[in-house]
């Protein structure tokens, strides 16, 4: 296997069947000094299945300001580092990214260790355009929700977004209303035993699933809006302009 570095490991963890790892990840992990985890009880399981007893360290959202520059001295001082996140690929929805973007303004080598993704796997098992997509992550709670869904109103590629159990049946309200008859898929509990693709419209799915009480993680993927229809309303605009 290869030697470890100083560097910055960004490793992918599975996100619902502890399979779902690569040999290499399970090296790195074993093999560098520290591990930052987004949420060491989560991690926690993950470790104790391979058996990997690399320390592990917290590092999340709200301890981003005093975390991120100790753990840059500790990679300065010549320390391996491996970044993951509490599943899937580090950086994404996640606070990853302040990290990376440190050691790169500081000269530290960073390194992916590639996996398991959330959206991806959502994305090629929905049946929706792959060759060319856009992800939203997580909608605005509040605060420029309806801009940020307003501003895809005419995105022509496909659309993924991360969801909560919670907010799903607003979710799928709003878009509904907002982007018209779209085609989208659900995916819920992507690897794990109750792994499910609920496909509809967007109008179709906000009303089949008013009433139920859905669980699990979510990933939304919603077709982009047709270029055709698209050409038709800016043929529209310059004939009003």
């Amino acid at each position: 296997m290869e030697t470890i570095e100083n560097a910055l490991y960004l490793v992918a963890t599975p996100i619902g069947n502890l399979a779902d790892i690569t040999y290499r990840a399970v090296h790195i992990l074993k093999s560098v000094d520290l591990i930052a985890a987004e949420d060491t009880r989560t991690s926690s399981v993950l470790m104790n299945h391979y058996a990997i007893q690399t320390p592990l360290k917290s590092y999340h959202s709200h301890n981003i300001p005093t975390q991120t520059p100790w753990l840059v001295e500790k990679l300065k001082a010549g320390e391996s580092i491996a970044l993951i996140s509490d599943a899937g690929t580090p950086g994404i929805s996640d606070p990853g990214y302040h990290l990376v973007r440190a050691c790169v303004e500081n000269g530290i080598r960073v390194i992916p260790i590639p996996g398991a993704s959330a959206f991806i796997a959502a994305l090629i098992a929905s049946g929706l355009p792959t060759q060319s997509f856009v992800y939203e992550g997580f909608l605005p709670h509040k605060k420029g929700r309806q801009t940020r869904i307003a501003s895809l109103v005419d995105e022509t590629r496909t659309i993924i977004f991360y969801e909560s159990p919670h907010r799903i049946h607003k979710t799928l309200a709003q878009l509904a209303e907002a982007l018209g008859e779209r085609r989208c898929v659900l995916a819920r509990e992507i690897t794990k035993k109750f792994e499910e693709f609920i496909s509809g419209t967007l109008q179709e799915l906000s009303e089949s699933l008013i009433d139920k009480k859905v669980k699990g993680e979510l990933v939304l993927i919603v077709e982009g809006k047709s270029k055709k229809k698209l050409r038709i309303k800016n043929y529209e605009l310059r004939e009003q302009g």
